[in-house]
């Protein structure tokens, strides 16, 4: 949950606007952690525990939409969503909504979202967090598009490589072999993740991720 704070907040004081002048950290940058002068940038800057959770967001005419209950940024990290409980009584009946920050504004120390209602709002589907199953599918079935993916360019590799010159031929067919191997073993551990079972995928999750990693590398390489 901390990790996820301090994303999020970075991600949201550029969507908000940080106070001050403030500016967040570039995603991508090579810097490990922050210098001084960023701390005291970052100091500045909207706090997700202070300032957002537990805020209500208004419309521009003032109106209470709901209250900040949670942040999330997606797997990615291209995305950051305010969740928030809309409509309801002391939470009977909240209507949780997921909004992206890029859709709500910092103005006179309140979160608005310009051009919304409660009607518009109350409207959006509702939002549900994954539970482990859901998280455990969704991993399963996007490496396995990604293994497809690699089969795929295998198959082509090979095709060119039959109808190669020597030199071309013999270069093609070191990439083949590495992609081969790396394909096989980021198939091997998900195997062996879906054999473990949907209580024990989590500890399987890192060795999948880096086998497929290292499939990912071979394949961009093959394809250079």
């Amino acid at each position: 949950m901390k990790k996820t704070l301090i994303v999020a907040t970075l991600t949201l004081a550029t969507a908000l606007g940080a106070m001050g002048g403030a500016s967040a950290q570039v995603a991508g940058t090579t810097t490990i952690g922050v210098s001084k002068t960023e701390l005291v940038q970052l100091a500045l800057g909207w706090s997700v525990k202070k300032s957002i959770l537990g805020q209500h967001v208004y419309t521009e005419a003032g109106e209470k939409i709901g209250k900040v209950q949670d942040m999330i940024v997606t797997p990615d990290r291209s995305v950051s969503y305010l969740i928030v409980g809309a409509g309801g009584f002391v939470g009977i009946g909240r209507h949780d909504v997921a909004i992206p920050v890029s859709q709500v504004r910092e103005q006179n120390g309140r979160i608005v979202m310009p051009g919304a209602s409660k009607d518009i709002v109350q409207s959006m589907p509702a939002f549900a967090y994954a539970d482990n199953d859901a998280r455990r599918e969704q991993f399963i079935a996007k490496t396995d598009q990604e293994i497809a993916k690699g089969k795929e360019t295998l198959a082509t590799l090979r095709t060119k490589a039959a109808a190669a010159k020597s030199d071309a031929k013999e270069t093609m067919d070191k990439h083949i072999a590495t992609l081969q191997q790396d394909l096989k073993a980021a198939e091997d551990k998900l195997a062996e993740m879906k054999r473990a079972g949907a209580k024990k995928w989590k500890s399987f999750e890192a060795g999948v991720s880096s086998a497929t990693d290292r499939m990912r590398k071979s394949l961009a390489a093959a394809i250079a």
